[in-house]
């Protein structure tokens, strides 16, 4: 294909897309909700071990000095991550992957792969130097409320765990491999395998190089002793080893789907730059979300345990993100990238319309029971050792401000890389950068508000939400004008039964759970899990009948599905 016919390809109004191309696919395709599911599944067991590894901090460390130190430490790696890796690289280079098997064949679209990976290894093999030797002075700007000592400890850590955005953007590449190819479970449960090595490899660093124990006091500013600080620095490392772990267990699966490792490099071929060229505007969209992270993170630096209580918080709220929203989103780049390749724009558009209503099946009464159980599901999995009463309150506030923001923010991870699919991430690159401007005001008028009441980092956790109703909205609006229509009639209507179901799920999990707490108290573990699972349980009944009632047609869908895969079984 010449210069001239790739410009024309690019420039195709919607029009123009829906006329079908000659060649067919290479690949098998699977349905957004089977493959959903099998993501789904996998992410489920990595959400649940990523609580067990939170458990263990809070256990260990608590929410003060050491765990603050160690999310700011991981903020670097983690932000540079999203920034360079599995956000903008994975849909970017899915989309050219795609191309290249439907239009160049196999043995192109496996080059490709080999250049991308090793142009990655060269370009953050260097970043990872230059951070590394950068370190004191990012610290200084992410952590500016940080005691000397603290910082300190900071700096050490960052550097331990810089060489983790390597690490992922190669694991980020593989996954894009094997989702194209129809594999979906291994990539998946990369992060489970994340979550294990971390865990076991970090507790034997903090063992061994603590001497064996370290003191353990509910003291957020006091400086700790030598052996705990020598201890999270151990789960520093064992973080790193995850990472490389992350991606050593897809090698297997992308030597059985074909990949060859070739030892070639060029940053001026024709598909790098295509992965390049989409992945500019799509890094800019990023940055400015991790903008608004380190914006966040620089707010609530100088209140003591603020960082911690946001990260306990944020975590309970990626898990249902993570099992619902990033799967949906995973499994449909895929099909959404050979769609639109080969010109299907009615497909196109139905197939983003059944994964949105599905997300707001799933993510609306998830963020309904976060907010009303929000403090007893904390106080199960974290109220022990170092983490006490109050900081199960305060995680619990933050867990209520960033829950309303749930469904929009699982519903970007599925918007967002349908952009990239039509070969258009300027538009969220737009609304991202747009979007600073929401955070910053939000953040320090509802930081500002609640502050007097000792909740300024709720306010931080709702500008948060803020942030991602509006970047929900903005990339709604302007889908519906790339593609022509978004079956809105049938979303809303959709969205409201979904809410109503879901208000009548919440008035009975919140009395149940108070009535629960009346009688028997949160004294033992019993106690603690009948006060989380019988309001759950009365709560998803009530959420299904009604449901049922108000016909809603996607929760039939879910059903079906489940019924034909146990029924195979």
């Amino acid at each position: 294909m010449n210069e001239i016919e790739k410009s024309d390809q690019a420039e195709k109004t919607p029009e123009q897309l829906s006329e079908p191309l000659a060649e067919k696919p290479h690949t098998k395709q699977t349905s957004v909700a089977k493959s959903a599911g099998i993501v789904s599944i996998a992410v489920m067991f990595s959400r649940v071990l990523g609580l067990v590894r939170e458990m263990i901090f809070a256990n260990f460390f608590g929410a003060g000095f050491l765990y603050d130190a160690y999310q700011a430490a991981f903020t670097l790696p983690n932000v540079l991550r999203d920034l360079f890796a599995e956000g903008a690289l994975s849909a970017a280079f899915v989309k050219v992957f795609t191309d290249y098997q439907i239009k160049k064949g196999e043995a192109e679209a496996w080059r490709l792969a080999s250049l991308v990976m090793n142009a990655l290894a060269v370009v953050l093999s260097l970043l990872v130097i230059v951070g590394i030797f950068l370190t004191p002075y990012l610290v200084s700007i992410v952590a500016s409320g940080f005691s000397p000592e603290k910082a300190a400890l900071t700096v050490t850590m960052t550097q331990i765990m810089f060489p983790f955005i390597l690490l992922v953007a190669l694991a980020a590449v593989a996954m894009g491999v094997l989702n194209t190819k129809g594999v979906f479970g291994v990539p998946a449960s990369a992060s489970t395998v994340f979550n294990i090595v971390s865990i076991i490899f970090g507790l034997a660093f903090a063992y061994w190089l603590s001497g064996g124990d370290w003191s353990r006091s509910n003291d957020k500013i006091s400086v700790p002793d030598i052996s705990a600080q020598w201890a999270i620095i151990g789960m520093a490392i064992g973080t790193l080893i995850g990472g490389a772990a992350q991606f050593l267990m897809q090698i297997p699966s992308l030597l059985k789907v074909g990949f060859r490792f070739s030892p070639i490099l060029s940053f001026r071929d024709e598909g790098v730059r295509r992965v390049m060229k989409l992945m500019a505007p799509a890094i800019l969209g990023t940055s400015a979300v991790q903008i608004n992270v380190l914006v966040n993170l620089a707010i609530v630096s100088g209140i003591d345990g603020g960082r911690s209580w946001l990260s306990y918080a944020f975590r309970l709220m990626q898990f249902p993100i993570g099992i619902f929203g990033v799967a949906i989103g995973t499994a449909s780049i895929p099909v959404l990238s050979r769609m639109a390749s080969e010109g299907k724009l009615g497909d196109f558009r139905s197939t983003l319309s059944s994964s949105l209503k599905l997300v707001f099946l799933l993510t609306l009464p998830s963020a309904c029971g976060l907010v009303v159980l929000g403090e007893p599901i904390i106080r199960l999995i974290y109220e022990r050792g170092q983490f006490d009463a109050a900081d199960t309150l305060m995680t619990a506030y933050a867990l209520g401000a960033y829950s309303i923001g749930l469904t929009g923010y699982a519903a970007i991870k599925i918007l967002s890389p349908a952009f990239y699919a039509l070969d258009d991430a300027k538009t969220p690159m737009i609304i991202a950068l747009g979007s600073i401007v929401v955070n910053v005001l939000a953040s320090y008028f509802f930081r500002d508000l609640l502050a007097p009441y000792n909740l300024g980092h709720v306010g931080v956790a709702l500008a948060t939400s803020s942030v991602a109703l509006v970047n929900f909205f903005a990339l709604v609006l302007m889908m519906r004008r790339r593609i022509s229509g978004l079956n809105g009639k049938e979303i809303a209507a959709s969205f409201v039964k979904i809410a109503v179901a879901s208000a009548v799920m919440s008035a009975i999990a919140y009395f149940s759970y108070h009535f629960l707490n009346n009688l028997f108290g949160a004294k033992t573990l019993i106690f603690k899990l009948v006060e989380v699972f019988v309001p759950i349980v009365f709560g998803g009944t009530a959420f299904v009948i009604v449901a049922k009632i108000l016909r809603v047609s996607e929760i039939d869908k879910l059903f079906n599905t489940l019924k034909r895969k146990f029924g195979r079984k």
